[in-house]
Order: C-alpha cells, then structure tokens, then sequence
C-alpha cells in the first residue's frame, strides 16, 4: 500500500512538473503581447541607463512592442533590483543589473529581497574596463601623481562613484586594497549626477564605467590616467593600466546583466537570451559597443549564472577584507 501511494506522489509529482514545463514554453510562444519594461536601477546618463536603452530599442521592432526604460534609482541599484525581483515572471519586467546587485550584495545586510534567489541572469550583456577619471584641470597629468598624493595624503582625496557596492565603488574598493590607500568616497545615485560634479572639480577622481565616462574624455572635459583591466584597451592605446602603473596585480573590471525575476520560466529565458543574442550579434550594436567602450561575449542563462557565481567570490573577498557594510 505504501509503495502504491509513492508511485501515484510520484507519478502526480512528474505531471505537476511537466504541465508546469507546458506552459512555460506556451508562455514564451505567445511572448510578448503587451509593451514590456526594463528596469534601469541607476539615474539616466550613466551605463546601466545607456544600455538597458541599447537592449531596448534592439528588441521593440523584434517583438513588435514598446519596451520602455523605467529608471529607478535608489540604495546602490537594490531599490529598481527589488521591485523585479518582486514581479511576476512573466517577462513583461526585467533589468539591466550590474556587479552591485548580483555579486557585491553582502555589503549590505539589511536587504528586505535576495539578489542570489529572486533574480536570475537572462545573460550578460557587455564587460568593460573602467576608466580613472580626473577633471581636464587636474594637477594630476599621470596615474602615478595620482597615486602618489593619495599614498601621502590616506582620506584626503574625494572620489565619486554610482552609489555605494556600485561597479564603480567596488573596483575603487579594490584598488584601495590592493595599493594599500584610503581615498575618501563620495556616493551619487548614478555614474551621470556623479560625472557632473567631477567635471566641475566636486570630487578630484572617478574610476567610471568606460561607456559613460569616454564621451567626456573625447570632449576634452575629463583626462583618462588609467585603465582598470588586466591589459590596456584599444580604444585607449596610450592610456597605461593601474598594475603597469605602480600597483601590480591589479585588475578589476564592470560587467551588466539583463535578468529577470527568479519565478520567470526557462522556456522564456531561453527565449530572451537568443532574441537579446541577435540585437547584440547587430552591426549597429557592435559599432555602438565600440564607441562605448564595452565587449560582448555571447553567453547562455547557464554561463552566466556560472559567472555570477564566481565573481560573487571574488568582490565577497573584496568586502570582507575591506570590512564594507554599507546599510
């Protein structure tokens, strides 16, 4: 009798299973019939912003929809990163999120939502080094200035990020830890209101996203000292790496994402992916990429939950040696 009983739960278990397979897949065969949003949790200007509109304009006349850009900015991307995670898996709301919100998490404790259970990658949408930025009038004309007032001068120097466990705060973090210096941080709801303050002299110094700070170095506003990736970039052939700048072993770079809501079934992730795959794969694309300074590597919902995984290992190291705890 028992043995009768746990092949009818496991027989009911493998229908349930499959009838929620069914409609995952009739899910994504009827997607989209109505407008879809795509959450920006960071201010307009910067590269979350910049991106999420690059995706959304690459998929509206695909799906024959509106794909609106809904900015949302507040608590290091966390506040647009919860109200998604909160939606219905129905692929009408996603996000363009960052290494803030899917593997620097832990510096903050109080969070009311699990970046780690309620989101999940449709894939990673771009990776780039970042740019150590200074005002065109900066005393600092190398990277080594730079350092060097900073080794001399630890809390002294103001330096503007996207919001605390930002891309941008976190490979600063790294950098402090790395060469051994306290710079004193100074946090913007955005790599744009944050680029305006450096350029008028607010803040002396920004390691931002290339995407958002290279337009104001080819306008001559802002002075480029380094890169922040393992080898120099070609669109800065001139522009030295930190590690080759007097801080070896240095590398750190900001990667995005377009995910979704944890409940959204793998049938319309993998839909996703392919068609976000083909507006990325687009001449138009790459040629935007470039002038953007940001790399695409195609990559499937598996890879990147892969790579989520083992960079959250690696910026977990970052915060506990440098004992941020941002709420």
């Amino acid at each position: 009798m028992k043995r009768t009983f746990l092949k009818q739960l496991m027989l009911s278990a493998g229908l349930a299973s499959a009838a929620l397979t069914g409609s995952g897949v009739a899910m994504a065969q009827d997607y989209p019939s109505k407008p879809i949003r795509i959450v920006a949790p960071f201010s307009p200007g910067g590269a979350v912003d910049i991106l999420a509109r690059i995706i959304g304009e690459g998929l509206a006349p695909v799906y024959g929809q509106s794909v609106i850009v809904d900015n949302k900015p507040g608590a290091s991307g966390h506040l647009g990163a919860q109200i998604v995670a909160k939606s219905a898996g129905d692929g009408y709301t996603l996000m363009v999120g960052t290494i803030g919100i899917h593997a620097a998490y832990v510096s903050y404790t109080k969070l009311t939502y699990s970046p780690a259970k309620e989101l999940q990658p449709v894939m990673v949408i771009g990776e780039a080094p970042n740019l150590v930025l200074v005002p065109a009038n900066s005393p600092y004309k190398t990277f080594a200035d730079f350092l060097a007032d900073a080794k001399a001068n630890p809390g002294k120097i103001n330096y503007a990020s996207a919001g605390p466990g930002s891309s941008v705060h976190m490979v600063t973090a790294l950098f402090e830890l790395v060469s051994g210096t306290r710079l004193n941080h100074v946090p913007y709801k955005g790599s744009g209101p944050a680029l305006i303050d450096l350029i008028g002299g607010q803040v002396q110094v920004m390691f931002d996203n290339m995407s958002s700070g290279m337009p104001h170095v080819r306008s001559g506003k802002l002075r480029a000292l380094a890169v922040t990736g393992a080898k120099r970039d070609a669109r800065f052939p001139d522009v030295p790496t930190i590690a080759e700048s007097g801080v070896p072993g240095y590398s750190g770079t900001s990667w995005f994402t377009l995910a979704a809501p944890a409940s959204m079934p793998a049938a319309l992730v993998e839909k996703l992916n392919r068609d976000a795959q083909k507006v990325l794969a687009s001449p138009e694309v790459t040629k935007r990429y470039d002038t953007l300074g940001m790399n695409y590597t195609a990559n499937s919902p598996a890879e990147a939950a892969a790579f989520f995984k083992s960079e959250t290992v690696k910026w977990t190291r970052v915060i506990e040696a440098a004992k941020l705890q941002l709420d």
